[in-house]
């Protein structure tokens, strides 16, 4: 084969999302086309005792916007279009780092065999429903914030109670998380600091703050039995924006992530930083390559979310 676009790009990170990508229909062609991604999706519908698939292709919405089925939606479509992605380029595909936001982690830690994938549907699935529980214990909520500046929005969350920045995902964009009372106080603070912006979120769970702590605490238990291996591909974590590599610095993020803020401005610059001249989004929707471009204009994003997508990118 002749160089792909992804070899004139340069130094490669793959990237994947999180919540809120989903949508009712996603993965329905690959899964109708294309063997590779038909095996994962009935291997999710197996290891889950229910068609995910089906929740995927048909819905409803809601229920495919429950967290629990949600993360492992999301999880599974982003790792059939990687099997296709690695069909088509093989070792062509040479990223040097792989990153998720918030669930995408999870879906980095496969892709860079750190976790089989029955293991990452079964853990993210869990993880879901944890996570809903500690929002009905303690309920919350989440924003964006758009037009002022992570320092700013710490002394608003400061002054408010609380209320947490839970993503840091570009200049000017932010994402808090609190109580609802917290929360309503911070936004009015945030308004009269300037903000340009501020957009409730359609969630109903306080993520990437201490509310999750009751999450973080049984996950634990569950992941210590979990067969890690030594990732072949540094992992980015959320909560550090750093590599990670070995089982036992997986395990420690994975905890921490529940209860940490996402750091993605700061993880995207150090791949930057390390010599990253492009990145690959693998999953539904294009949110990150947003994301990227206003970190920093200088380098290449693409997105992968169709097998059309796949194609365009060995020509």
């Amino acid at each position: 084969m002749s160089d792909t676009r992804l070899q004139a790009l340069g130094k490669l990170a793959l990237v994947f999302p999180g919540q809120g990508t989903q949508h009712v229909g996603m993965g329905q062609e690959l899964y109708a086309s294309y063997p590779e991604a038909r095996r994962l999706f009935d291997q999710a519908d197996d290891s889950l005792g229910f068609s995910l698939s089906r929740l995927c292709f048909e819905g409803p919405e809601t229920d495919l916007g429950d967290t629990s089925n949600a993360q492992p939606a999301i999880l599974t479509v982003s790792a059939a279009l990687l099997a296709l992605l690695q069909s088509r380029l093989g070792d062509e595909l040479t990223p040097c780092f792989v990153a998720g936001h918030s669930l995408g982690e999870f879906t980095a830690y496969y892709a860079a065999g750190a976790l089989g994938f029955t293991e990452s549907i079964r853990l993210v699935r869990l993880r879901g429903e944890l996570m809903k529980q500690a929002g009905e214990q303690n309920p919350g909520a989440m924003a964006a914030i758009l037009g002022l500046d992570p320092e700013t929005l710490r002394s608003v969350c400061t002054e408010s109670g609380e209320v947490w920045l839970a993503n840091d995902n570009c200049p000017g964009q932010t994402v808090l998380s609190g109580t609802r009372a917290s929360l309503a106080q911070a936004l009015q603070r945030a308004g009269e600091k300037g903000a340009r912006r501020v957009v409730p979120l359609a969630v109903s769970i306080p993520g990437h703050c201490p509310l999750m702590a009751p999450a973080a605490g049984l996950l634990a238990e569950y992941i210590r039995d979990v067969p890690f291996q030594p990732a072949a591909i540094p992992v980015i974590a959320n909560a550090t924006g750093r590599p990670i590599v070995e089982p036992e610095e997986i395990r420690a993020e994975i905890i921490a992530h529940l209860t940490s803020g996402v750091q993605w401005a700061d993880s995207v610059r150090y791949m930057i930083d390390a010599g990253v001249r492009a990145f690959l989004e693998v999953g539904p929707k294009s949110v990150l390559c947003g994301l990227i471009r206003q970190i920093d204009r200088t380098v290449q994003v693409l997105n992968v979310s169709t097998f059309a997508d796949i194609d365009a990118l060995g020509a």
